[in-house]
């Protein structure tokens, strides 16, 4: 009876934590919706005045690009910008033949004017976040745009973004990231649907409702001052671009988000890549929110509610860990639910927090619809991608609760950047170099997890009444079919 006793209430603590960041959401959602109302005047420079155009910096931290990096510079080339206001910074950690390509290349670059150059590090100390401190040193610009290797800004995205630092309180303007490979495989169109409520309803939600939001690492731009006075870059989390963003915040610089300048960018294409990609986020989120959540919760300048929203942001990648409990769980709730008829009050409340998924339902909704437009036709659509997203991410939750834990309990471990691809040049991803061919002992898990949904399934049939009992055999259903789209694809990624 007690370990009964314990599994349900383990299982109903997931469930409303889950349901408290589902009403989180719901507030974004909300905070979306009038921001959508708001229309602000955009900024601009007059570029006949010099005087009035700043000196921009962009750094370029790369490290063993082979296959992206022409694409790169020769994007980054056209900017337009006044020549005699702008350096464009190539922070090179390369090891490999990638450097002297680099190096090549830019030479092209120098003699058509172009103020750019290429630095590099004896030891690759702090990774990103030590590339970026040290071009800092030198860097000349009053506001330093930040790209990673895969992005390609267009050409006005400097006249777009550096005018709103007109105001003098902004440390960062934020573009939402574009997809140029959405459509490759389903894959990425997952990555996509997660990444694009992240970029329209999660950043403008917490933009407009002026609680913190986070510089995304790239596609960004900061004000050298606002970078100074937060601390500057530490390399002491996976994600140093959300623990700068939290001190700048802490030191009252305000964000800028721009939904409307888009910045495309190229997804993983192979899950190998989108799983390395995967846990460094989930890991530094964690690391994050145990470096900065209690100063931020001591600050007594800082409002309840954006407390609130900073407490569910930061641990965003722990609700991964929460979804796996109540995945394991929910089979065994099954017999103990047959079990124990006395119970039933308990079992209906805990039916009631399947709220939650219609709120997760309908702010996705909004998202979908902001970039593929409304509509029946893209609304059946919607209905299909919404399952299978939600089935896939369940199949992504074993791997990221484990950098979730890690993240916890400070276990370190070395930056392991996405390998880029370039698909449009390389129609192989197999011969990607950058590509890890180890075999993961989280895939083993994926598959017995896989097998143990199966179980929960055929369990639908067997338990309670002689007609079974089907509550929870949708769910089942989708973790069956998430974790078997990962551990397949896991197994041919090797291949």
């Amino acid at each position: 009876m007690i370990f009964e006793i314990s599994i349900v209430v383990i299982y109903s603590i997931a469930l409303l934590l889950i349901f408290l960041y589902a009403l989180a959401q719901l507030n974004l959602f909300v905070n979306y919706l009038k921001a959508r109302n708001k229309k602000d005047t955009d900024p601009t420079f007059d570029f006949s005045n010099p005087e009035e155009i700043p000196f921009v910096t962009i750094q370029l931290p790369v490290y063993n690009e082979l296959y992206v990096m022409e694409r790169l510079l020769n994007n980054i080339a056209e900017l337009e910008y006044p020549k005699d206001k702008l350096e464009i910074q190539v922070l090179d950690d390369s090891t490999d033949e990638s450097f002297q390509a680099t190096a090549a290349h830019l030479k092209k670059l120098q003699e058509s004017g172009l103020d750019i150059k290429q630095m590099s590090r004896e030891v690759r100390s702090g990774f990103k976040a030590g590339a970026l401190k040290e071009g800092l040193k030198t860097a000349k610009g009053e506001f330093i745009a930040i790209f990673d290797a895969d992005f390609l800004p267009k050409k006005d995205w400097l006249q777009k973004t550096v005018p709103y630092f007109k105001d003098e309180k902004i440390g960062v303007v934020q573009t939402r990231w574009g997809h140029i490979n959405r459509n490759y495989s389903l894959l990425t169109k997952i990555q996509a649907f997660a990444l694009d409520f992240h970029f329209v309803l999660e950043q403008v939600g917490r933009n407009f409702g002026n609680h913190f939001i986070n510089f995304n690492g790239t596609a960004g731009i900061w004000r050298k001052t606002c970078i100074i006075d937060a601390g500057n870059w530490e390399g002491d989390t996976l994600t140093e671009d959300l623990d700068l963003s939290y001190r700048a915040q802490l030191k009252k610089w305000k964000f800028k988000y721009l939904e409307d300048v888009e910045t495309p960018a190229e997804l993983p294409v192979v899950i190998s890549a989108a799983k390395s990609q995967q846990f460094r986020w989930n890991k530094g989120a964690a690391e994050n929110f145990q470096k900065l959540y209690l100063r931020l919760l001591k600050d007594p300048t800082v409002p309840w509610k954006t407390k609130f929203h900073s407490f569910f942001h930061l641990l965003n990648s722990s609700m991964f860990l929460l979804i796996l409990t109540v995945a394991i769980l929910s089979v065994p709730m099954l017999y103990i639910k047959a079990a124990n008829p006395e119970w039933a009050v308990v079992f209906y409340i805990l039916a009631g927090f399947a709220f939650s998924t219609v709120i997760f339902f309908m702010c996705y909704w909004l998202t979908y619809s902001k970039i593929h437009g409304g509509g029946f036709k893209n609304f059946l659509k919607y209905i299909g991608m919404f399952f299978t997203f939600f089935s896939v991410a369940m199949g992504f939750s074993v791997h990221n609760s484990l950098a979730v834990l890690e993240g916890h309990f400070g276990k370190k471990s070395d930056f392991i950047r996405t390998p880029k691809f370039n698909i449009s040049l390389k129609e192989s991803w197999k011969e990607n170099k950058y590509l890890t061919k180890n075999f993961s002992g989280n895939t083993i898990i994926e598959g017995i997890l896989m097998l143990y949904f199966a179980f929960g399934m055929y369990s639908a049939f067997v338990v309670g009444k002689e007609d079974g009992d089907f509550g929870l055999f949708p769910f089942h259903l989708m973790l069956f079919v998430g974790f078997a789209f990962v551990f397949f694809k896991s197994l041919l990624s090797r291949a």
